[in-house]
């Protein structure tokens, strides 16, 4: 083993500690099981080769919001983030539809007499937006430079992380759109976690927005490589690594894993209570995915739904509320949460030949659900798009227990990779003051199983880096990220 670094999967937390590693001046390798690099930030053409489709993310609020991107600057190395004019929409029977512009000031007018109510819960949060993002994605282990961010937050959550959710809005309109951006946490409602979810996600459509990279996810992927490679990195696809002893020789080795996958990686030389605390972290919902070829934009009953980056299909405030604390107690009754990009709405280069698009979409369902989910997601979407199914030309399905195949990381189809609690946020994967260094010298995780926990935010990757810059390395300057800085033009480590 050559490299001073050694990083194992490259989802875009390994990745973003990969780069953080490279720009300190580190000779860096990254090693990947599957036969392409990005992990969740995966675009293929799955049925035509002139409609490519995401595999697993298509829409990324936080690859222009966190610390970690802003810095990186995606948009200064040419990856362009087209932002939708309504950043998520909420369907509800009759044709209705509930919807979050970009412009505050518009959403406020849709709502009509919830207009105040929501101006008030999210003016707030977009003036001390950089703040609470800030917060939001830290590793919870120091004092905030502001206190301010997290009073707006518990706030937030005591009116809606209680049953006090339930009184907030007086119309059906504002209390589905604040649900559906709170399902995104994927477990039971409402809660803390879920309220925290639905304000940091929620105030930030009416911020830097919820854009879609052109071209797909992988962009975003493809950018960050190439910062690695350029700082002397190497990336090596194909590969799965076994057992940490393969990585002997490295002064550091990060791990974009979950404490599943750990344990099949180090269990025998992990401590007896360390292994215990990892076997006891709790996994969420899964997510069952559904990739459609359509020969037309999705129909939905009213228009302006159309022009949304992200649907979310669970009908009424109770019904979300219903449905999701069902799917996190593991039963399957009722009509699934299911979510909707239609990408080709907002960048009009995915449309193939012929008008062909793609469509994507998911369903909340029980972890390990072992059910083809095409048919229920094609009939949800008919509830709020009646003529969908006639536009579909081909589909492909993911069942929750076969996106754990894809990606060990997804235990049960748990796309969060561990459940999202209040507790199991700050303290994951394990109660630690350092929760990336593991009892092995020289042996960090950096997953989402680690705080901040989910999304593309890069923020775990970025933080278990600078853990391991300073422990293993001495190094305590953070290394310079944008690309319109100048390289330090030193190496370290025995370089």
């Amino acid at each position: 083993m050559t490299a001073d670094v050694v990083v194992v999967g490259s989802g875009p937390n390994g990745l973003s500690a990969a780069v953080t590693m490279a720009r300190a001046g580190l000779r860096v390798e990254v090693y990947e099981a599957a036969p392409k690099a990005g992990g969740g930030l995966r675009t293929e053409a799955l049925f035509r080769e002139d409609v490519v489709h995401d595999i697993c993310s298509a829409v990324h609020p936080m690859a222009v919001a966190s610390a970690f991107f802003r810095e990186f600057d995606l948009r200064a190395r040419g990856v362009e983030l087209l932002q939708p004019a309504i950043g998520y929409a909420h369907p509800l029977p009759g044709g209705r539809a509930a919807l979050a512009h970009h412009d505050l000031d518009a959403t406020c007018a849709g709502l009509g007499r919830d207009g105040r109510a929501w101006r008030a819960l999210m003016e707030p949060l977009l003036a001390h937006s950089r703040a609470v993002v800030d917060f939001a994605l830290s590793g919870q282990r120091a004092v905030p430079g502001s206190l301010v961010a997290p009073l707006l937050l518990a706030r937030g959550m005591l009116g809606h992380g209680t049953p006090l959710a339930r009184r907030a809005f007086a119309t059906e309109e504002a209390a589905a759109l604040l649900a559906g951006v709170a399902a995104h946490v994927v477990g039971r409602m409402p809660t803390p976690s879920s309220a925290a979810t639905a304000l940091l996600l929620g105030h930030l459509a009416h911020g830097t927005g919820w854009p879609v990279p052109r071209g797909g996810s992988a962009r975003i992927a493809e950018a960050l490589l190439a910062d690695v490679t350029a700082h002397g990195g190497t990336v090596t696809t194909g590969r799965r690594i076994t057992d940490v002893r393969e990585l002997r020789g490295a002064r550091a080795v990060l791990l974009d894993v979950g404490p599943k996958e750990f344990l099949a990686l180090a269990g025998p030389l992990l401590p007896r209570g360390y292994r215990a605390a990892l076997r006891s972290f709790r996994y969420g919902p899964g997510a069952a995915k559904v990739d459609f070829l359509t020969s037309a934009p999705v129909p939905w009953a009213d228009p302006m739904v159309g022009r949304a980056g992200t649907v979310h299909l669970g009908g009424r405030q109770r019904e979300v509320f219903r449905q999701e604390s069902l799917t996190a107690r593991g039963r399957r009754g009722g009509n699934p949460f299911v979510l909707v990009a239609d990408p080709a709405a907002v960048d009009p280069g995915r449309v193939g030949a012929n008008g062909l698009r793609p469509v994507w979409a998911y369903a909340h369902v029980p972890n390990g659900d072992p059910r083809d989910p095409a048919d229920l997601v094609t009939a949800r979407i008919e509830q709020y798009a009646p003529g969908f199914a006639d536009t579909v030309v081909e589909r492909r399905s993911v069942s929750a227990a076969d996106l754990e195949r894809y990606n060990p990381n997804y235990v049960g189809g748990d796309i969060a990779a561990g459940a999202v609690t209040l507790k199991q946020t700050v303290f994951r994967p394990v109660p630690r003051w350092d929760p990336y260094r593991t009892p092995l010298r020289g042996v960090y995780l950096c997953s989402a199983s680690t705080p901040p926990g989910p999304g593309v935010h890069g923020m775990a990757g970025y933080l278990a880096a600078r853990s391991a810059l300073r422990r293993e390395f001495g190094v305590r300057t953070e290394p310079r990220l944008s690309p319109a800085r100048p390289d330090p033009g030193h190496r370290r480590g025995g370089s």
